[in-house]
């Protein structure tokens, strides 16, 4: 159902003339995950190798091309047939005039929209001076008096008179309620401390522009007029700069996605190896891939292709491409968080997609919620193309599923009743609130038979890395396995089989064993691997093992009771249902209908995401931990080109 796709170690050599070519039919395939060559080309013994280091012609061009201004325009990946045939002089000369031309009008578009917003500015502080019939500049032009205008807290120009000694005067022209608009005079030898004294009283300046000149209604009326000037002349440049882009802004992206593809590629170039004439690439590609591979490079001369298993070049990690069918696809996004599997490692995602539907279906389960997330879930994917969407698809007709067991839609307990009187059911199969025991104990089940497959799964995997250490002896392993089951059989036996096992054979052989061996596991182990164990103290050697010991019990039962909340979910989900149709029994008829809406939003999306992150918590904690240790994988990164304005 999941496992991880088989590679092929793929070894590419030819002439050096040919590297560009064949660095674009790489690329163009789609799977081919490039790895640097020099290392393998040493161990090898092919002396001589070494690194290309050069720099990258494209970078500056590739820079001019983003910082043009295209007035909103995003560059974006786009067929490339406007600039096919330009040649790289050529695109640096239309790249270089368009830069030119877009600055140009950038300039012209910033001064005057700084011009225009400099007068308008000008024009607000005048709106509060027109009951002024002076010259504004003869009043900054007098050669004893210093003047500041600007506006004054109502309240403030009430304090005015406790500095009736000082040797300053405040004018007010104007009140709009909360501040007086005015002047404040004062001889330049003491303006120092009356401004001190203005700023006390919050007193804001207006600085008064060298343009503004005459009356204030005078300069009211030039500004005015030199504004519809700038506006019309800004209106023309917008316009011009708006026209440029309609003609060129195609041509402009096709070059940047031609520019673009040309700086990646030779980026790629520092990856090979060259020997004289010759290059030496090395990468993975997908098994599967390798016949349509190879055929790609059919047309360029003098170049080589050699396939070989991927354990030929031990000292490279072999990247992993996890292999997933339909249903567990989405499901992909989870191990990844986690970390991925090493090559020849477990696939997890077979498991968590199976587990983590089924436990998101039983906490939250409600027919009618169900069907709203998958349907949320479906309509997102298709917008986004997010896994999250397909995810909440799968995982929504799950809590659909659910929801008919516990016969419950949208918070209504009954609605199916109809339907299993149909099938011949006297009632609902499960009455979540008449059953507790056996949801909690059902919860409980659940965990149970999911940490044995974890503990399963880990024996399996440790068995074929030959670490017995861990696949036998360990908590984990075949004895844990053991003295897990042994305990649960125990329990099982005496609670509902009525079968006592609590006899003397019983604990010594499947309980007191079990963790002797587990307390011994390591010298066990190297006894099983041949090898000779070495203890450096006694002492430390039983403490330590024997907190371990201890650890590994106490986790058997925090594990296992971790999955309660399997069952308290689907408590919680009814009553928060039932709180949701109490408080619409109370409103009247006409509130009825909106407070079971609104309640089943905030339901399905406070407890739908609550109950997401916990089933997550469960997998990651209480499943991956017993057996997914080997999560560090390199991932399968198959060379390609990023059309995004970025220049690294």
């Amino acid at each position: 159902m999941s496992s991880i796709e088989k590679m092929e170690l793929v070894n590419i050599v030819g002439l050096l003339k040919y590297l560009d070519d064949t660095l674009i039919q790489c690329i163009r395939s789609g799977v081919f995950h490039i790895e640097q060559s020099s290392q393998i080309a040493e161990e090898s013994g092919a002396a001589g190798f070494v690194n290309l280091h050069e720099q990258n012609p494209y970078k500056d061009l590739l820079k001019q091309i983003i910082s043009i201004d295209l007035d909103g325009y995003k560059l974006h990946e786009a067929d490339t047939a406007p600039a096919a045939g330009m040649t790289d002089q050529e695109m640096k000369d239309y790249i270089a005039d368009m830069h030119m031309r877009c600055s140009a009008f950038s300039a012209q578009i910033a001064q005057y929209t700084d011009y225009i917003a400099e007068r308008t500015q000008a024009l607000k502080q005048l709106e509060h001076l027109q009951g002024m019939n002076v010259d504004l500049q003869k009043l900054f032009q007098c050669s004893h008096i210093a003047i500041r205008f600007g506006k004054l807290p109502s309240d403030s120009y009430l304090k005015l008179s406790y500095y009736q000694e000082k040797t300053f005067l405040f004018l007010p022209y104007d009140d709009d309620g909360e501040y007086r608009w005015g002047f404040y005079f004062a001889p330049k030898d003491s303006i120092t401390e009356t401004d001190e004294i203005m700023r006390s009283l919050f007193f804001e300046r207006i600085w008064m522009p060298d343009f503004v000149t005459g009356t204030p209604e005078q300069a009211t009326n030039d500004l005015k007029a030199d504004l519809e000037s700038a506006q019309t002349e800004l209106y023309e440049a917008h316009k011009a700069q708006q026209e440029l882009l309609a003609r060129e802004s195609e041509k402009i992206n096709a070059v940047f996605c031609k520019v673009k593809f040309l700086y990646e590629k030779f980026k790629l170039r520092s990856f090979a190896s060259v020997y004289r004439d010759k290059f030496y690439l090395v990468g993975f590609i997908p098994a599967k891939e390798q016949d349509r591979f190879k055929k790609l490079f059919a047309d360029i001369p003098d170049v080589s292709i050699i396939c070989k298993p991927p354990e030929t070049a031990s000292h490279i990690e072999t990247p992993v491409k996890l292999k997933n069918n339909f249903f567990t696809r989405p499901f992909s996004m989870f191990v990844e968080m986690y970390g991925l599997p090493k090559y020849n490692g477990f696939n997890p995602t077979g498991l968590v997609a199976i587990t983590y539907t089924i436990l998101f279906g039983i906490m939250f389960g409600d027919l009618g919620h169900g069907l709203v997330v998958s349907l949320f879930g479906f309509l997102f994917y298709k917008k986004t193309k997010n896994q999250l969407g397909a995810i909440l698809a799968r995982i929504g007709l799950s809590s659909a599923f659910f929801g008919l067991i516990f016969g419950s839609v949208f918070g209504f307990e009954h609605a199916l009743d109809p339907l299993y009187h149909a099938i011949g059911l006297a009632h609902k199969p499960i009455e979540v609130m008449e059953n507790i025991n056996l949801i909690l104990f059902g919860a409980i089940g659940i965990g149970v038979v999911l940490i044995l497959i974890s503990i399963v799964i880990n024996t399996i995997l440790n068995l074929k890395k030959k670490d017995y250490t861990e696949a036998l002896f360990g908590n984990n392993g075949l004895f844990g396995l053991i003295f897990f089951g042994a305990i649960l059989f125990m329990l099982v036996g005496t609670m509902f089989l009525k079968i006592n096992l609590v006899k003397p054979w019983y604990i010594l052989l499947f309980l007191v064993l079990p963790i002797v061996i587990m307390f011994f596991r390591e010298p066990l182990g190297c006894l099983m691997e041949h090898k000779k164990y070495h203890v450096e103290s006694v002492g430390d050697f039983i403490a330590s093992n024997f907190f371990e010991v201890f650890e590994f019990l106490l986790s058997y039962a925090t594990n296992t009771l971790s999955f309660v909340r399997i069952g308290g979910f689907v408590f919680s989900h009814a009553g928060m249902m039932s709180v949701v149709m109490m408080l619409s029994k109370t409103a009247s008829a006409g509130a009825s209908p909106i407070i079971i809406v609104l309640g089943n939003l905030f339901v399905i999306g406070m407890e739908g995401v609550l109950a997401a992150i916990q089933v997550l918590r469960l997998e990651f904690y209480e499943i991956f931990s017993r057996f997914y240790t080997e999560s560090d994988g390199k991932a399968f990164t198959p060379v390609s080109i990023s059309y995004d304005p970025i220049v690294e």
